[in-house]
C-alpha cells in the first residue's frame, strides 16, 4: 500500500497544497491503491510535501513520485500522444508549477486579509507563543523565498497581469476539449486540475481568482474532473457554477 504524505484538507480543497493535489491525481489516474497520512512533515525527506512511501521506498516531490509511477507499474500517463504534444504538455506543467504557483503564493502570502484568512490556519495547532511568532517568520522566509525566484521583485499590478496572463493561456489551449491534452485525461490534468481548482478558491480575494472566473471552460473542467476524481467534494461544483 502506497502511502500519500499530505497537508489535508482545507478551503474547501482536498489538500492546501496544488503539488499534494497533483500527487493523489496521479494515484487515482493510475488506479493503485492508497492512503494519506497528514502527520509526515517532519519527516520530509526535502523539507517540503508531497512524498510517498511505496513499501519503504520514499520518493519526495510530485514530478518524481510521477517518474517513480511509470518506471514502478509501467503507467504512461501521455500514452496515446506524440512527441510534439508531449513536449507542449510538459511546457505547460512547467508554466503551472513555476510560474502561475508564485502569483498565487503571492496573492495568499504577502496579502494581509489573505493570509489570515488563508495560510494563518496552517499555525492553529502550535502552542502559544509559537503560535504568534511562527506565523511572521514564516511570511518573512516566503517573502524572501518570492523575492529570489524574481516574482516578488514586481509590483502587486505586474503580478497580477503576468498570472492572469498564464490562466489566459491555460483556458485558450485548453478551448473546448473535454481535457487539457485530449477527451481523456492525462498527466497534465494531474497538474492542472490542482492549480486550477486552487485558483477558483474563494476563500481568497485576488483578482487572479476573478481571472480564473472570467473562464467558462475552467470553471467547466474543474468542475468534471471534480465530478470524476472528488465526488465527496461539493464545493467544487459550487464554485464552477
Amino acid at each position: 500500500m502506497i502511502t500519500l504524505y499530505t497537508f489535508g484538507r482545507a478551503f474547501g480543497l482536498p489538500d492546501m497544497s496544488p503539488f499534494v493535489m497533483k500527487a493523489e491525481m496521479l494515484l487515482k489516474l493510475a488506479g493503485l491503491d492508497y492512503r494519506t497520512d497528514s502527520g509526515g512533515f517532519s519527516k520530509a525527506p526535502k523539507g517540503k510535501l508531497p512524498y510517498i512511501d511505496d513499501d519503504g521506498e520514499i520518493i519526495a516531490d510530485s514530478t518524481f513520485i510521477r517518474r517513480h509511477i511509470e518506471h514502478k507499474y509501467g503507467f504512461d500517463f501521455d500514452k496515446g500522444l506524440d512527441a510534439e504534444q508531449r513536449a507542449t504538455a510538459w511546457a505547460f506543467e512547467r508554466m503551472f508549477e513555476d510560474h502561475i504557483y508564485w502569483t498565487f503564493l503571492h496573492a495568499r502570502w504577502m496579502d494581509e486579509g489573505n493570509f489570515n484568512r488563508g495560510p494563518l490556519a496552517y499555525f492553529e495547532r502550535m502552542p502559544i507563543p509559537m503560535r504568534f511568532i511562527v506565523p511572521r517568520m514564516a511570511r518573512r522566509q516566503l517573502k524572501a523565498q518570492i523575492m529570489g525566484h524574481g516574482m516578488g521583485r514586481h509590483t502587486d499590478e505586474e503580478i497580477v497581469s503576468l498570472g492572469t496572463r498564464s490562466l489566459d493561456a491555460a483556458a485558450d489551449f485548453l478551448g473546448h476539449k473535454t481535457f487539457m491534452m485530449r477527451y481523456e485525461p492525462s498527466g497534465l490534468d494531474a497538474t492542472a486540475f490542482a492549480f486550477l481548482a486552487g485558483a477558483l478558491c474563494p476563500v481568497f480575494e485576488t483578482p487572479l481568482r476573478t481571472a480564473a472566473e472570467r473562464h467558462g471552460n475552467i470553471k467547466a473542467y474543474v468542475s468534471r474532473m471534480a465530478e470524476r476524481y472528488y465526488p465527496d467534494f461539493a464545493e467544487f461544483h459550487q464554485w464552477a457554477a
